[in-house]
C-alpha cells in the first residue's frame, strides 16, 4: 500500500514541476523556447495551467500527509528491524571459527 502512495507521490512531483515550469512568468516560461503554449492547450491556456497546478499540488499534499501517517503507524524503523535480525542470526548461528582443541593437547614447549 505504501508503494502505491510513493508511486503517486513521484508522479505528482514530476507533473507538478512540469506544469509549473510551463507557466509563463516574467521570463516567459519553459514553453517560450519550444512552442507557444496556446498551440498546445488552446486559447484558455492560463485557466488550464492554474487548474492543473491546483490539482497536482493537492495530490502532492495528500500523498505527503498519507505517507507521513503510514510511516508514523509503523511499529519500528527499518534500522531497528535490521538490528534485531542481525542479533537473532548471531544467536542462532553456531560459533564459527577455529575448531575446539582440548586443553591437554596444547604444549608449552617454547
Amino acid at each position: 500500500m505504501t508503494g502505491v502512495f510513493i508511486f503517486l507521490h513521484v508522479v505528482a512531483c514530476v507533473v507538478l514541476i512540469t506544469v509549473i515550469l510551463m507557466q509563463s512568468g516574467r521570463g516567459g516560461g519553459l514553453t517560450e523556447g519550444f512552442a507557444p503554449a496556446e498551440s498546445l492547450f488552446g486559447a484558455k491556456t492560463n485557466q488550464f495551467m492554474v487548474r492543473a497546478t491546483v490539482i497536482f499540488a493537492s495530490l502532492f499534499l495528500v500523498t505527503c500527509l498519507t505517507l507521513a501517517y503510514l510511516s508514523s503507524q509503523a511499529n519500528k524503523s527499518v534500522v531497528d528491524k535490521l538490528g534485531e535480525q542481525v542479533e537473532q542470526q548471531a544467536t542462532e548461528a553456531p560459533q564459527a571459527g577455529l575448531p575446539s582443541v582440548p586443553m591437554n593437547a596444547v604444549s608449552n614447549d617454547m
